[in-house]
């Protein structure tokens, strides 16, 4: 069976379609079970009249402690072997269940399965946060997910499904001044949990003015870096990787590249295009051409610039030379 953790606070407006989306899916064989965190709204109002419609879901009460909180309440109270994340404000596709759960089935090395998803925001306005869901969409196989984890979140949390087990083992969502889905995501790899993703789109990610992501500084640029450069560092360190060149010298990407210092890895020198930084020194280290770069020889570089495209022209441009991702180079931004 399948246990489906559904988080909610004051999250009555669009609660309803979440659960009619639910409710709807071609597999049948699964619960809800809803938290509502304290919620000041109709959401609990809303979540027991669907309850007393259909046994699968099951609701709980809980005073206002916040997302993780909540989370990892519902976890506890999950009954099915494979766990589904689900956000009040987004809608499941009809095969999502089932799509998640048959390839949980037909592949039992396979950890936590996410899938793709749809943008459910305007595209216009939110061009930004369509281009991350292009990028995630583009991210399936598994050799995939891993050498881009370091980029970004390489899924959109309410569209995974996994292993309960997995919680025991490697420990529940995490609370602190970090995004808790990543970090999760992070520290499972880093546990040797494996993943990919159903090709189809199981879910409708949409984007509401209070989605967390906009308005909690744990989910700010800054706070992904601080929490993924531990979890780098320590990939760099388990390979014997101790010091690093940085594709990018500007003074954004140097303070985010140096938090990797704070966990042991040197940063030897910037990499550069721009003709008036090249030839200094930035943060102790010196900036020198990008061009400058041949063959893959005894240095890893790290790409850390951010703009939208970037990383993957450098990283084809890398290949072209010889320089082969994982081994060699990896984007980190």
């Amino acid at each position: 069976m399948i246990s489906v953790v559904l988080p909610c606070y004051n999250a009555e407006a669009g609660l309803g379609a979440c659960l009619e989306s639910l409710l709807a899916q071609t597999l049948t064989d699964f619960e809800i079970v809803a938290v509502d965190d304290g919620s000041t709204d109709g959401t609990l109002a809303l979540l027991r009249r669907f309850a007393g419609r259909d046994g699968r879901l099951r609701v709980f009460d809980r005073p206002h402690g916040g997302v993780v909180q909540a989370m990892n309440f519902g976890m506890e109270q999950c009954r099915g072997e494979y766990v589904a994340r689900m956000d009040s404000d987004d809608v499941c596709l009809p095969a999502r269940l089932a799509l998640q759960k048959a390839h949980l089935d037909r592949h039992p090395h396979i950890g936590l399965v996410g899938g793709r998803v749809r943008f459910g925001g305007d595209a216009a306005s939110a061009r930004g946060y369509k281009a991350y869901v292009d990028w995630t969409n583009g991210l399936v196989a598994e050799e995939d997910i891993l050498l881009s984890r370091f980029v970004e979140s390489p899924y959109a949390n309410p569209s995974i499904m996994f292993r309960k087990e997995l919680v025991s083992r490697c420990g529940p969502f995490y609370d602190g001044p970090f995004p808790e889905d990543y970090e999760l995501i992070l520290r499972w790899m880093a546990a040797g949990v494996r993943m990919d993703k159903v090709p189809e789109e199981v879910l409708v990610w949409n984007d509401p003015p209070t989605r967390l992501t906009r308005t909690d500084p744990r989910y700010d640029p800054d706070a992904f870096y601080r929490i993924k450069s531990g979890y780098l560092a320590g990939w760099l360190l388990s390979r014997g990787v101790g010091r690093v060149s940085v594709v990018g010298g500007g003074r954004v990407t140097r303070r985010r590249a140096l938090m990797l210092e704070e966990h042991g890895v040197r940063i030897e020198r910037w990499l550069e295009v721009d003709p008036d930084k090249i030839g200094q020194t930035a943060s102790g280290r010196p900036v020198c051409p990008w061009s400058e770069v041949g063959g893959p020889g005894g240095e890893f570089l790290l790409s850390y610039v951010g703009n939208r495209g970037a990383g993957e022209r450098i990283a084809r441009e890398l290949q072209g030379r010889g320089w082969v991702p994982g081994t060699h180079f990896l984007l980190a931004a």
